[in-house]
């Protein structure tokens, strides 16, 4: 199959590449992925990653496992259009039967951690990682549901109250969902956007901006960081509340330097936030609460793969996505 494959921080495009063989798992087609800034950092040795990349996609079952294809749940899923949670665990440790297989210490992440990811035309999962799509749910809003999901992790790891002022830092892709996700919550909330295409869909949404002058110090409950950037977690530190919640999104390739004194003398609790809930992403979609169309900025064919991740790669730029 056509497939873009990474290794030692090199990324290329390769039409010999095995049809994933798993047993006991899902064949899917992929229909549209996404580049994700994760994946734009694995290419900056974020992880010492080898394989085919891609963890945001939308695709359909080709093939079940044996094991299932007799369960009469899974008759009509031949087909059908289905999203995957990217956290595969072992099943078996004490994480896993608590129902945190997102941290299993065995475990496999599409496109991130030993398992080939969805920038090809095909690719495997176990079927509890999927989710099938609303009919009424378009591809290219279906292949932003790992990436809604993960801002809907917030709610779940924080209490958000309608008193709260809210900063969020960073208007990017993610960002951009963020902002969608509170923006109904009562909170007063701030975006700071770099760029004008993100002021333009900020203010097509409702949601108002602040200039980097306008923050202040010291005087937000709640602040999410999601710029990806020492500078963008450097202002957010400085935003932050004594005993406030600081939010963190990003991934950083290198090392980030913190002044722990400034969060210690403050008591300032930091959450780190990843992977989030696939049911709810997809309800808000169905719903159309959330609208992740206007953060498509191209559609590439796969084989154009090096062109799409040099233009996700520019500064500003929004959601890329490729169509094997």
């Amino acid at each position: 199959m056509k497939a873009l494959w990474l290794e030692k921080e090199q990324l290329v495009f390769r039409s010999d590449v095995p049809l994933p063989q798993e047993s006991g798992e899902a064949l899917l087609r992929v229909r549209l992925a996404g580049i994700c800034g994760t994946d734009l950092e694995l290419l900056k040795g974020y992880y010492p990653f080898a394989g085919i990349p891609g963890h945001e996609f939308v695709g359909e079952v080709v093939a079940l496992p044996e094991t299932v294809a007799s369960d009469q749940r899974f008759k009509d899923w031949i087909g059908r259009r289905v999203v995957g949670e990217i956290n595969v665990g072992c099943g078996r440790c004490s994480v896993c039967r608590n129902s945190m297989h997102k941290h299993c210490p065995d475990r496999t992440v599409l496109g991130i951690l030993n398992r080939n990811g969805a920038f090809a035309e095909y690719v495997r999962l176990p079927v509890e990682n999927l989710h099938p799509v609303p009919d009424d749910v378009p591809d290219e809003a279906a292949v932003f549901t790992e990436l809604l999901a993960a801002a809907l992790q917030i709610q779940q790891q924080v209490q958000l109250r309608p008193s709260d002022r809210i900063l969020l830092v960073g208007a990017g892709r993610l960002g951009l969902l963020i902002a969608q996700v509170l923006r109904h919550g009562g909170s007063e909330l701030r975006v700071l956007a770099r760029y004008s295409e993100q002021r333009r869909i900020l203010r097509s949404f409702g949601i108002q901006e602040i200039e980097e002058d306008e923050v202040g110090c010291q005087r937000w409950d709640v602040v999410i960081e999601v710029t990806g950037s020492s500078q963008g977690f450097d202002l957010a530190v400085k935003a932050i509340r004594p005993q406030g919640t600081l939010v963190v999104k990003s991934t950083y390739a290198g090392a980030l330097t913190l002044d722990m004194s400034r969060l210690v003398v403050n008591e300032v609790t930091i959450v780190g936030s990843r992977c989030g809930p696939f049911a709810p992403a997809l309800r808000l979609l169905r719903a159309k609460a959330v609208d992740p169309v206007p953060l498509i900025a191209g559609t590439y064919r796969l084989e154009d793969g090096l062109a799409a991740f040099k233009a996700a790669a520019q500064p500003g730029m929004l959601k890329v996505l490729l169509r094997p």
